[in-house]
């Protein structure tokens, strides 16, 4: 049977994506000395190393206390229970391509608190413009401080603009008046369409609303720590202040809205190298006398630096998420496979509500 047009766009989709990235991993890793990144990683500073992996893990579980702050309107949803979904989620996103971790957790949460997978869907919008907002404040004061690519700043106006337009819509859903929503909607014909309107103004109308919007600052500072630690980590990039770490951060976390192939390879490592361009210091470079001519990178000595921290940086974010995503699945009695399989076709089946709350 020739396939739909719809596959064909998913698998053209899939390949320019995963050539993307690819593209970026050859422009990292060319002419890259292994030796000198063994010594690299051999010389890190183990304390701030492990201060990063324990950050970064936090940093979920605040995103699980976050997302149980949302849904606690509608039901009280156990905190580890979210963490559990978002470590499989982020399991996910890892080893499968497109992203497919989001709606992974959203099925898991959905199955394990009986809430609609609608509503569910809808908490973690909510969850990611929260994101997005602190994230535009974040880099409204990288700007201040450093000389940003015009193509970053533009990357965020379109971020902003994307923001301001779902949280316009998602406003409407949460503070317009139900019954207003359910006619204009015709939400009587469609049962899950009238949960969703409901819940939503039970979300927009809670304190835990707010509660949850200011817990996104802590989150995303969880998430600056670990780039600020494993640059203290790196005997070349000691030196670098704060603002080098929350303006990687902000680079990787706008380079991470777009599609990726699984693990961020690639495009993570080359949005590290351009972040750190930005703060060049050839003073902890060593003397040119030092370097081997036969082996004189070709990115240069900073350049060879910075390939092996985006490898090194990758790791230390990236690894201990596969070790706890893995522990999560595990708990779940499903293998990732089977939980993929089962959470996109509950995407076609949302229309099935709880009875006791239609």
């Amino acid at each position: 049977m020739a396939a739909s047009p719809r596959k064909y766009r998913t698998i053209i989709f899939f390949v320019v994506v995963n050539a993307l990235s690819l593209l970026c991993l050859w422009w990292v890793l060319r002419g890259i000395d292994l030796t000198k990144l063994a010594h690299d990683i051999a010389h890190l500073h183990w304390g701030w190393v492990s201060a990063a992996i324990a950050s970064n893990l936090l940093s979920y579980v605040v995103q699980g206390w976050r997302w149980s702050l949302v849904l606690a309107p509608i039901t009280p949803v156990p905190i580890w229970q979210s963490v559990q979904a978002i470590y499989v989620g982020l399991y996910a996103n890892e080893v499968l391509p497109l992203r497919s971790g989001e709606i992974i957790r959203c099925y898991l949460q959905a199955r394990c608190s009986e809430i609609p997978l609608s509503v569910v869907l809808a908490s973690a919008l909510i969850e990611r413009i929260f994101d997005g907002i602190w994230l535009i404040v974040a880099l409204v004061v990288t700007i201040q401080q450093v000389d940003l690519p015009p193509v970053i700043e533009s990357a965020g106006i379109f971020l902003a603009v994307l923001i301001f337009i779902c949280g316009v819509l998602l406003a409407v859903a949460m503070y317009w008046r139900e019954q207003a929503l359910d006619a204009l909607l015709n939400a009587r014909w469609f049962g899950w369409v009238h949960v969703l309107i409901k819940d939503l103004h039970l979300i927009g109308h809670s304190r835990y609303l707010y509660y949850a919007f200011f817990m996104s600052l802590p989150f995303l500072l969880l998430q600056v720590f670990p780039i600020y630690a494993a640059l203290h980590a790196h005997d070349g990039l000691k030196s670098y202040p704060m603002i080098a770490a929350l303006t990687l951060a902000v680079i990787l976390r706008l380079n991470a809205v777009l599609p990726q192939a699984p693990g961020n390879l690639g495009t993570f490592q080359a949005a590290t190298i351009l972040g750190l361009r930005l703060f060049r210091n050839d003073a902890v470079l060593p003397p040119p006398s030092i370097l081997r001519p036969r082996r004189r990178p070709r990115m240069g000595p900073f350049g060879e630096m910075a390939q092996g921290f985006s490898i090194i940086l990758w790791a230390i974010l990236t690894l201990p998420l596969l070790i706890g995503g893995f522990i999560a699945v595990a708990f779940t009695g499903m293998n990732l496979g089977e939980i993929h399989r089962v959470a996109h076709g509950s995407m076609k089946d949302r229309d099935s509500v709880p009875v006791e709350r239609l």
